[in-house]
Order: C-alpha cells, then structure tokens, then sequence
C-alpha cells in the first residue's frame, strides 16, 4: 500500500517507520528542511506514562485562576477574539469533574504504557540513540495540600498496574542527590520508576534515516495546502510542489491538523497550548538533575540530556504565535536555579517555544475517521514524546488491515460526535 504521511514531526516520522517495516512505501510531507523541527525540536525530554494525565480535571477552573495570579505563572492567557480558543476552552471546562477525569486519564495511560513497551522493543531491536535515561520521574511538592492531593492519581496507577512510590525528602534524595541542597523546599514527592527520559530530537532524527533506510522517503520544503477529496474518499493531497497522491493518508501535523480536515467534514477540536523550553549546558554533574523532576507548583519539568539539562513548561494560550516571551524564560530559569543551584549555567541557555496540539480532554486523536482512506495521530498535547512509538505502531497496525494490540475505544476522533 502506498501511505502519505502529512507532517515529520515524531508522532508522524515514527509511525514511517512502522509502516515501512511493515512493507508498505510510505512518504513523509512536511514544511520544513527536516524533521522534528517544530513541536518535536525542544521539548522537556520525558517519556512519562506514569505522568500522563489531562489537564482538565476537578478544581482546575479555580487552580487556574490562582495559577494565573503567581509572579512564576504556569498559565497565560492572552485575550482574543478566537472562538476556537473559546470553544476549546468551553469543552475543557466541561471535562473538569471527577468522573471525566477518571476516564480520560484511563484512555491515556493506557495509551502510553503501551507506547513505553514499544518504546522499550524498538531500542532493543535498533540500538537507537536519543541520550535515553531510565531511572524514572520524581513529581516534587512544595505543599501537604498537593502531596495529600495524589490519591486520585495514584488508584489511577494502581488499577493500571503502573508502578510508583510515595517519598519523603530522605527518599527523593536518594534518587536525585543534588536536590540535598534544596530538600526543604519540598514535602514529599511521587516516584514513577517506569519513566524514562531522552532527547525528541535526536531520537525523531535517527528514527527518520531508519524510516529511509526501509525505503521511506521524505519530501520536505513542501507546504500542504489542502486535501483533494472526490466520492467519499482523498483522492490527493494539494502542495506547493504539486499534487502527491496514495491510497492512504495519515494526518500528523499537530496544532495545524483542524484547519486541513475541516473542508471534509471533521471537526477536530485541537487546540495550539504554546509550551516554551530553555536548554542549560551542565556545569557541574554532581549538581545537575539524574533524570525527570517535575515541580508540582510550576508544573516546569528539569530533565537531564546528556551533558545538558533540558526545562520545559508554562502554557500560554496565544493562537499560533511562536513570539518568545522573556517572562516565560525568568520563570524557567527561576526553576531550574531552585531546584539545581550549581547545576548549570543559564546565561549560556537555548530558549525556545512550540505549539502543543492540545485536546479538551487531553486525550490525544489516534485512528481512522468516517472517510476511509484519511486517518488521524494528534492532539497528543504535551505527551506527543511520550506517546509516540505506541501511536506509530497502533497506526502500522491499523492501516495495515491488522487489529492494534490495545483498544482504540476512546481515543479516535469519534468521541467527539
């Protein structure tokens, strides 16, 4: 089967690889002169399915008031006449209870403890390089009210037998060594062994030549402008180059995949969440982070990369604008000097933004769609990394003919109707 693949970002360059291994000859389109140049460039290195959680969820319409009002905000909102903003927010506020939530995290953890285990069969298999750690993510809470707030969360972990561990400040310490330093900050933290960490980037680049080297191939400088559709199905997908044509087609293209999907009937209620990151070359590795803690307050999570430390956070809902904002990197920085003092060296730090295509629910878009031929992998928000091998290989199997190994009840663009 011939598959065009809108969109080189990882969620779309991994599923080329699952689908070339499969045997199929697959294209990859994309905008710019690489993959992983956009949302996929510098994000927070966690591939963390114990982490995966919505945003919406009980008492976050008055979290996010509060959150809002900190000098570090963890949310911006920039006010403007965009109905999808506010359409998107509506839906979200509606997924704030206990019960939604419950079921949304569910759809998502299933989600990525399987893309963990396909994460874990194809570095065994390949040898892929990404600066990958394994030794977990450590949640800090710098207040009782949040550590005593995890129970939700935790018989979430339990009932999907993922494994974790409740610390007290003698026992994060053990895993990361530098926060001795600064331990009476913090009450308490939650383990999640089964986490790991490693570079988006690096691994989306070395994935891509894999994709090649199976017969993928890649067609970047190359704008979509639109989908041709004729009898119920695509019949080609419009560019600047002209129009590519498949049997199948698979749309990836993150924060852009609404606009390209509407003319044809989806309404895909994704939204652009602008996440900004700054990467710290490591002055001293015995005060740099070991692998992923996340600041409960700021929600800004310090992973170490190799010899660099990667910190990412803050959402700010600002439609499609990439302007980098230096109230963004003080909070950054704020968080990273907090935490790990004579870690590294901020002066010298990369900063940078991307847009996060983000669902109401949290739950990304993962499946077919009512038009045979067109499928859907977005709105994995800030769980693209994480999600990512899982979503690729659900996809392989899907366009493939064959039944995924996990159920797709909850995650297509179906729930929405």
């Amino acid at each position: 089967m011939n598959v065009l693949i809108l969109g080189s970002g990882v969620i779309g360059t991994t599923t080329a690889y699952y689908l070339a291994r499969a045997g199929h000859q697959v294209t990859v389109v994309d905008r710019q002169p690489g993959p992983a140049l956009e949302t996929s460039y510098a994000n927070a290195g966690e591939v963390s399915p114990g982490y995966s959680a919505p945003w919406a969820g009980p008492g976050v319409p008055m979290k996010a008031v509060q959150w809002m009002l900190m000098h570090h905000s963890p949310l911006v909102i920039w006010p403007m006449l965009d109905m999808a903003m506010w359409r998107w927010g509506a839906m979200m506020l509606r997924n704030c209870t206990e019960a939604r939530y419950r079921i949304n995290k569910g759809r998502m953890v299933r989600l990525a403890e399987y893309s963990r285990d396909c994460l874990l069969a194809l570095r065994a298999e390949t040898g892929i390089e990404y600066d990958a750690r394994t030794q977990g993510t450590v949640q800090l809470f710098r207040t009782q009210k949040q550590l005593d707030g995890i129970g939700k969360d935790v018989d979430i972990l339990k009932e999907y037998k993922v494994p974790f561990e409740v610390l007290d400040r003698n026992g994060y310490c053990q895993y990361e060594p530098a926060l001795a330093l600064v331990k009476d900050k913090f009450v308490g933290a939650l383990r999640l062994p089964g986490d790991e960490t490693g570079d988006c980037f690096k691994f989306t680049q070395n994935i891509a030549k894999m994709a090649a080297e199976l017969g993928a191939q890649f067609r970047f400088d190359t704008t979509v402008e639109a989908l041709e559709h004729a009898g119920g199905k695509v019949t080609g997908v419009r560019t600047v180059a002209g129009t590519l044509t498949a049997d199948a087609y698979l749309v990836a293209m993150g924060s852009y995949s609404p606009q390209l999907v509407q003319p044809l009937g989806i309404s895909l209620p994704v939204y652009p969440v602008k996440g900004y990151s700054i990467t710290v070359p490591i002055t001293n590795a015995k005060f740099a982070p070991e692998s992923t803690i996340m600041d409960e307050t700021h929600k800004v999570a310090v992973t170490r990369l190799g010899d660099r430390i990667r910190v990412g956070g803050t959402a700010e809902l600002a439609g499609f604008s990439l302007k980098l904002r230096e109230a963004r990197r003080s909070t950054l920085n704020h968080v990273v000097t907090d935490l790990f003092p004579k870690g590294g060296d901020v002066e010298k730090a990369e900063f940078w933004c991307g847009l996060r295509p983000m669902t109401p629910d949290g739950t990304p878009i993962v499946g077919g769609t009512h038009i045979p031929n067109l499928y859907l992998s977005t709105g994995h928000g800030t769980l693209g990394w994480t999600m990512a091998a899982g979503s690729g290989r659900v996809m392989a199997d899907l366009m493939s003919g064959r039944s995924p190994e996990i159920s797709l009840d909850g995650l297509t663009v179906g729930r929405y109707r």
